[in-house]
C-alpha cells in the first residue's frame, strides 16, 4: 500500500471519529447509572430517593441503582459520588447538613462549597418533628421545653446521626428557647432512633413523617410538635414550633448532586430529566403523600441555597461553641 493511500485512509478513519464524538454524548446514558444514598435503609430518604431514581430511570429509558453509603453524618456517601468519575454515571442524594455544614466542621473532605461538586437538581424540604411515645406525659411542646428547663441536659431526643439536620434542628430549638435538650446520636439513621424512643431509651426523637408515619397510625407514638411556620398537614394535631413562639425551622433539604467536570452534552441531558422528573405531577403526588414540601431548583439556584445555608449553620457553630 502506498504511503499516499496510507494517509488518506488515516485521515477518513480520523474525520469519522471526529464526526462521531457528538454523537457518543447523544447517546448517554448507555450503561446503568449508580444513584448513591448517604443514609441507612429504612429512614426518610429511602422512599424520596427511590421514587426518584424509578422516574429518572424511565426518563433516561435507563437502569438506575440506588446503593446505601451510609456513614459519618452523610459524608461517606457524598464523598463517593463527588470523588467518581465525572461521565453522569454516578451521582447521589444530597441534604443541606451534608453539603452545607459538614464542611464547616470537617477539613478533611473534598467539597468546601457548590464550586467543588456539581449539583443537579434540589428536590424537597422535609419539616423535622418531634416524636413522643403514645402514652408520654408530654402532652405538649411547652411541657417537653419545661422539663429540658428544670433538668439541663437530662431530656435526651434521638437524632438519625451526629449533627445531621434532625440533630442542628434541636440544638437551633436549645438556641432559640434558652434550653438544653441533649441529643442522642443513631448511626442506623432515623429507623434506629425511633426503636430507641419505644425502647424507652430516650424522652423523643426528632425526625420526618416518613419514619414515624406508620407507628403514628398504629397508635404507638404520636406527634408532638412539627418545625414549621403554620400546621404540618401531615400531622394536624401537632403543635407548629414557630406558632408556639419560637422561630425554628431548618428543614432537611434534599437533592441531587454529581462530581463536577460532567461533559456539557451528558450533563444538560442529566439536569434536563431530573428537573422533568421532580417538577412531574407524579412527584408531586409522592411529596404530599409522604409529608414532603416540594423546593425544585436548578443547579445554580441549588448552588446559591447551599450558600445561604453555610451561613445558617456558621451562626449555628458559634452558639454551639460557646462555653455553658
Amino acid at each position: 500500500m502506498s504511503l499516499i493511500k496510507l494517509s488518506a485512509q488515516m485521515a477518513t478513519l480520523a474525520l469519522a471519529v471526529l464526526s462521531a464524538t457528538p454523537s457518543l454524548a447523544q447517546t448517554y446514558p448507555s450503561r446503568d447509572i449508580t444513584f448513591i444514598v448517604p443514609y441507612n435503609p429504612g429512614g426518610s430518604t429511602d422512599p424520596l430517593s427511590r421514587q426518584f431514581s424509578t422516574q429518572l430511570a424511565k426518563e433516561l429509558n435507563a437502569t438506575v441503582n440506588v446503593e446505601n453509603k451510609p456513614g459519618g453524618s452523610a459524608t461517606i456517601g457524598v464523598g463517593q459520588v463527588i470523588r467518581a468519575k465525572p461521565d453522569g454515571y454516578t451521582i447521589g442524594l444530597s441534604s443541606n447538613s451534608s453539603m452545607a455544614y459538614q464542611p464547616l466542621v470537617n477539613k478533611a473532605l473534598a467539597w468546601k462549597s457548590p464550586a467543588d461538586y456539581q449539583s443537579i437538581v434540589s428536590l424537597v424540604d422535609i419539616p423535622a418533628i418531634i416524636t413522643v411515645k403514645a402514652d408520654s406525659p408530654y402532652k405538649t411542646l411547652e411541657d417537653l421545653l419545661d422539663a429540658a428547663r428544670k433538668n439541663p441536659g437530662k431530656i435526651r431526643i434521638a437524632v438519625s446521626g451526629y449533627r445531621t439536620a434532625p440533630d442542628l434542628v434541636i440544638q437551633e430549638l436549645n438556641k432559640v428557647a434558652k434550653v438544653r435538650i441533649a441529643t442522642v446520636p443513631f448511626t442506623g439513621g432515623g429507623g434506629e432512633a425511633l426503636v430507641a424512643l419505644l425502647g424507652g431509651r430516650v424522652e423523643a426523637t426528632s425526625g420526618y413523617a416518613p419514619t414515624v408515619r406508620s407507628h403514628v397510625d398504629a397508635g404507638t407514638v404520636r406527634v408532638l410538635a412539627s418545625f414549621s411556620k403554620e400546621k404540618y398537614a401531615q400531622f394536624p394535631n401537632a403543635e407548629s414550633v414557630v406558632q408556639a413562639g419560637y422561630n425554628v425551622t431548618l428543614p432537611a433539604d434534599y437533592g441531587v448532586v454529581a462530581p463536577k467536570g460532567i461533559p456539557k452534552e451528558t450533563l444538560d441531558k442529566l439536569v434536563a430529566a431530573s428537573l422533568r422528573v421532580a417538577n412531574s405531577k407524579e412527584f408531586a403526588e409522592f411529596a404530599l403523600k409522604n409529608g414532603m414540601v416540594l423546593d425544585v431548583r436548578g443547579p445554580k439556584e441549588m448552588d446559591q441555597e447551599m450558600i445561604d445555608y453555610k451561613k445558617t449553620f456558621s451562626d449555628l457553630i458559634e452558639f454551639m461553641n460557646k462555653k455553658e
